[in-house]
């Protein structure tokens, strides 16, 4: 297995802590770090003890959900409620900040900015990160490297595979199978 870079590293606890997500529009995650320590983490979800998307629906205003906190936010949040300073410290977010969350970075001290997804990506947020000069970097991240079933997945349609062609299903047919599961899971099995 070849080992994931540090900017992998934190980019895949971004995306986990995604998966905790309450948003049914969209899943996002933040980590806070330091020194190649994390500080905090958040994604996006209702305030401790409210009504969550998942459970009530979103409840949009002007085209955007008000009853979440972005992840972003959460994981600023979390320092300030504990009294951890950020300022010079690194924010991986699995996309790119909405300008609400990218001007409370920049407030708070974050000095670089990683991000995975483009995602409906401000130019006056753009504009603001250049100005304040923190340095903004994407990091390619396959999320397939966080699938912790993908091995077992990739073995059992190898399995069917072999099972299809076992009982007669062509050469054809079978490299396109293989070719759609290594689409799908990468070079584990194929």
């Amino acid at each position: 297995m070849k080992r994931i870079t540090w900017d992998q590293f934190f980019m895949a606890q971004s995306h986990l802590l995604a998966l905790r997500s309450t948003c049914t529009r969209l899943a996002v995650g933040a980590t806070i770090v330091r020194d190649r320590r994390i500080m905090a983490g958040g994604y996006n979800g209702s305030i401790s003890g409210g009504d969550h998307c998942i459970d009530k629906g979103c409840y949009v205003v002007d085209n955007h959900c008000v009853r979440t906190i972005h992840a972003e936010m959460n994981a600023l949040l979390q320092c300030a409620k504990y009294g951890v300073s950020v300022s010079g410290a690194d924010m991986y977010v699995s996309h790119f900040p909405c300008l609400q969350c990218t001007k409370s970075i920049i407030q708070a001290g974050i000095s670089r900015l990683y991000y995975a997804a483009d995602y409906k990506n401000h130019e006056y947020a753009i504009e603001l990160l250049e100005q304040a000069n923190v340095e903004v970097i994407q990091v390619m991240f396959d999320e397939r490297t966080i699938d912790f079933l993908s091995v077992e997945k990739t073995a059992l349609y190898m399995e069917l595979i072999e099972q299809l062609g076992a009982k007669g299903a062509s050469e054809e047919e079978l490299s396109h199978y293989k070719e759609r599961v290594k689409e799908l899971f990468g070079e584990l099995l194929v």
